[in-house]
């Protein structure tokens, strides 16, 4: 869940997208396409609040928060998730993360166990974005339950499991202990802080 420069996809975007392609683009057309035709979906609807049905269902069933939920998937909506572009940046990065909520193999692997979803596989996150949200929120149960009763003033619970899901447990622990988040961890609680309001506005909060 380590979060990268958006900077990077632009850069990376045309490419990835000529390798999901399998050539070269070929020369423009002399007439532009039709103006009534249908972008696709994540050209169209890049914004998490579409999920907010699928969010409060999963946080629901986990337990946790589902502005948390929400709130992270604005934090992971920093690169395009397109399934072939995924696709295509995990043929150039083997370890990169997969789904709406940004999440690694091993990550899902051990998250699925015992679960609901344990017949369904990492392979199938950039193609279904409620399985990713349903992995995504179990993993923040799995969290909460490492965390200590007792922590750090200044940080939420909440704040806490979010630094967990994007640095991992023991991360996540050294901070309610009382470690200063570092440059990277800082910018996810900036963001995650930032799309507080956002994220209770797409699930309807008042």
């Amino acid at each position: 869940m380590t979060a990268r420069r958006w900077r990077g996809w632009v850069v990376l975007v045309p490419v990835l997208w000529l390798a999901a392609c399998g050539g070269t683009p070929s020369p423009p057309a002399p007439t532009p396409a039709p103006a009534t035709t249908a972008p696709t979906p994540a050209a169209a609807d890049p914004d998490p609040a579409r999920f907010a049905p699928q969010v409060l269902a999963r946080a629901r069933e986990a337990g946790v928060t589902p502005w948390l939920v929400m709130a992270i998937l604005y934090n992971e909506s920093y690169k395009p998730h397109d399934p072939q572009l995924e696709r295509a940046w995990q043929q150039w990065k083997p370890d990169a993360a997969f789904g709406v909520a940004n999440m690694h193999r091993a990550t899902f692997d051990a998250t699925k166990r015992g679960r609901a979803f344990a017949a369904r596989t990492w392979e199938q996150l950039p193609d279904d974005p409620d399985l990713a949200i349903e992995a995504a929120a179990w993993y923040l149960h799995d969290l909460a339950t490492q965390l200590p009763a007792d922590h750090v003033k200044g940080l939420s619970s909440d704040e806490l499991l979010a630094l967990g899901y994007n640095a991992g447990p023991a991360t996540m622990k050294a901070f309610a202990r009382g470690a200063r988040p570092g440059p990277a961890a800082q910018s996810y609680l900036d963001n995650l802080r930032g799309n507080r309001a956002k994220a209770g506005h797409a699930l309807g909060e008042p």
